[in-house]
């Protein structure tokens, strides 16, 4: 989820603990399990500050190890080590607990937008994304301001974000169903497809539409369950050729491959260079295929430069290509 989201369901969590009879009863553990369950909610994200680097770390590594199992044992740790010096009358067990949930939530919602995460490093390194809540969902949003709204007005915290977590687990599971007769829709549509991936967007009823059959890719979006193929292109595999082959070696490109499943490829011989270009198909945008990949290289197979992640129009692609090869 974004930063926003994750800060309100901080709010939320710390409120929810009040209901703790061992947190109801200590001002001081109140206060330090509302700072943990609020950083806790924001720390697994410290990894944001990795695009700061380039597009390449960021893609690779966001939502990878800051998001794994031993993460989320040793954030509560390190949070709580740092609170409890200044709070040694909290108790330090509660602390621990609802700081622990804080972070757990975070990764337990992360999973479920179309981005996901690495949550079950080191057991495996695949990613989960369930593609069911959009990045930054305006309902999830709205019902915790409206939440805290009631709070801030003087009803109890306790029993008011209890509520908000019963509503959101019917909305998560309202969702869930939506997104399956969607994918129903779609296998009627095209019954041969071999995937369906699908993309929330920040309107309930809109879902974008990436499909793979043996031999084709469909793109597309539904609106009120109805299905729309915008596109349809012919699956090629990535042929072993020396350009291809020098491409992939590029980082950029990696870092697109290890993150797109579903995508296609040209190659473009121009004057004195080649240019390789990856296409992620799930992001279409009016029209445009925003999220690419795009490596040049010289007659001799040397990478000249090399770009990857969000571009909207030609010429912001070759200002970025001739900035990185200044």
């Amino acid at each position: 989820m974004d930063t926003g989201t994750h800060i309100v369901m901080g709010i939320a969590l710390g409120g929810l603990a009040t209901l703790d009879p061992v947190v109801a009863l200590s001002p001081v553990t109140a206060t330090s399990v509302m700072i943990g369950t609020i950083v806790g909610s924001q720390i697994p994200d410290i990894d944001t500050v990795l695009k700061l680097r380039n597009n390449a770390v960021y893609i690779r590594n966001h939502r990878g190890v800051t998001h794994s199992i031993p993460a989320v044992i040793l954030w509560p740790l390190l949070i709580i080590a740092v609170i409890y010096p200044f709070s040694s009358e909290a108790n330090l067990l509660h602390l621990w607990l609802w700081t622990f949930l804080a972070v757990f939530l975070h990764v337990f919602v992360d999973i479920f937008n179309a981005y996901g995460t690495q949550a079950l490093r080191p057991i495996t390194n695949k990613w989960v994304a369930l593609g069911i809540i959009n990045t930054f969902d305006p309902i999830i949003f709205s019902l915790h301001i409206i939440a805290i709204l009631f709070w801030a007005f003087g009803s109890n915290p306790g029993y008011t974000f209890l509520t908000l977590f019963i509503v959101l687990i019917g909305y998560y599971l309202l969702r869930i169903f939506t997104q399956q007769q969607v994918k129903t829709n779609v296998k009627k549509m095209i019954p041969d497809a071999t995937e369906i991936i699908l993309s929330p967007t920040m309107r309930y009823n809109h879902w974008r539409i990436a499909v793979m059959t043996e031999n084709s890719f469909y793109v597309g979006r539904s609106h009120q369950h109805e299905i729309e193929i915008y596109d349809k292109f012919h699956r090629i595999p990535i042929p072993n050729t020396p350009v291809l082959a020098a491409a992939q070696k590029d980082k950029n490109l990696a870092a697109f491959l290890s993150f797109s499943p579903v995508f296609r490829w040209e190659v473009t011989e121009l004057e004195d260079q080649y240019q390789v270009r990856f296409i992620d198909l799930r992001y279409r945008s009016n029209g445009h295929y925003p999220f690419v990949a795009v490596v040049h290289l010289d007659l001799n197979l040397n990478i000249i430069t090399s770009y990857t992640g969000w571009i909207f129009s030609e010429d912001k692609l070759k200002k970025k290509l001739d900035i990185l090869t200044n």
